[in-house]
């Protein structure tokens, strides 16, 4: 299971989600009171081990922009979180690093298809129009969860939204996903990692798996 721990805004908190075993974090690029600029990401980035994956996420920002910070910040990954077309996705490509693209729940059988075949993996989020993640809530699990069956032949799936230590269990239950993704569920505030809630949410994610 790949776990990923989004929102990272300082070094204690990379160090502490990296020693709870996840598998990647995600620094915001975007306006959000968890942002951080590339340049204190690349500081972070910088004192990580090399395995962990380095996910920079933006919203409705240009091609040039967050290629020039993913070169700055030396991230391995791309999140596009905004109503970005399809060709972005293509374009990011040549930067040799791995795009994942964040869909609202309510909009995956619309929007699914034109992704899937250009990502790497397709996030299911319970984001609005107005506020595209960190909203602390779920989307409708046992509405989505036929779709998201059927998908997940196609390409990777990651769940998101409202995700927390003790409901992460049943959403990989539910979705059997290639991965999940935390924010505010593992959060003291926005911004502010709580580690033990981090240590619990991957530890539940791994079991999960398992079980």
């Amino acid at each position: 299971m790949w776990v990923k721990i989004c929102g990272t805004t300082n070094l204690d908190d990379a160090r502490a989600a990296v020693e709870a075993g996840a598998d990647a974090l995600g620094f915001i690029f975007a306006p959000s009171p968890r942002r951080v600029s590339p340049r204190d990401a690349k500081k972070i980035i910088a004192q990580l081990p090399k395995e962990i994956e380095k996910v920079g996420v933006f919203v409705n920002q240009g091609a040039k922009i967050i290629g020039g910070t993913v070169e700055m910040a030396e991230l391995t990954a791309v999140q596009l979180h905004g109503d970005e077309e399809p060709e972005m996705a293509r374009t990011l490509r040549r930067l040799r690093v791995k795009v994942y693209k964040a869909l609202p729940a309510a909009v995956l059988e619309d929007e699914a298809d034109r992704f899937a075949e250009v990502s790497d993996a397709l996030f299911v989020d319970a984001g609005t129009e107005k506020k595209r993640g960190g909203t602390g809530k779920t989307f409708d699990w046992e509405r989505a969860a036929p779709l998201v069956r059927l998908l997940r032949r196609r390409v990777k799936i990651v769940i998101a939204g409202g995700l927390e230590p003790g409901n992460v269990g049943r959403a990989i239950e539910l979705f059997r996903p290639w991965g999940v993704d935390a924010v505010s569920g593992v959060e003291k505030e926005p911004g502010k990692k709580d580690h033990e809630k981090v240590r619990a949410f991957v530890k539940a994610a791994k079991e999960a798996e398992r079980s």
